[in-house]
């Protein structure tokens, strides 16, 4: 499961995932910091990944453009990083399902 993590979620959670997403990867560490959306959203989706946000940007460009990454969009509001961790760790069957599922492009994971 690859995952790409938005600037909005700590860098932090590239190592503490480590375990369940050994293949996360954050945004800063990829020079993509304050990186338009779209640029983003082409580097995961020529690499593979899944972007993981909190913001809803990425989530209502999946449902207008054809063939997107998938989109996990964190909906916790104002939250630590550990609050996220648990999210992530949490739902980690229901994401690994999501990522090998065609049918969808965006998971909601939290207070919806």
């Amino acid at each position: 499961m690859k995952l790409l993590l938005d600037e909005n979620l700590s860098p932090r959670l590239v190592e503490l995932l480590d375990d369940l997403y050994p293949n996360t990867a954050h945004v800063h560490n990829l020079k993509l910091g304050a990186s338009e959306d779209g640029d983003v959203w082409d580097y995961a989706k020529a690499h593979g990944f899944a972007i993981v946000s909190k913001d809803s940007d990425f989530a209502e460009r999946s449902v207008l453009e054809s063939d997107p990454p998938k989109i996990i969009w964190v909906r916790l509001g104002n939250c630590s990083t550990s609050d996220v961790e648990v999210l992530l760790r949490s739902n980690h069957e229901a994401i690994q399902i999501f990522l090998e599922e065609d049918s969808e492009t965006c998971l909601l994971l939290g207070r919806g």
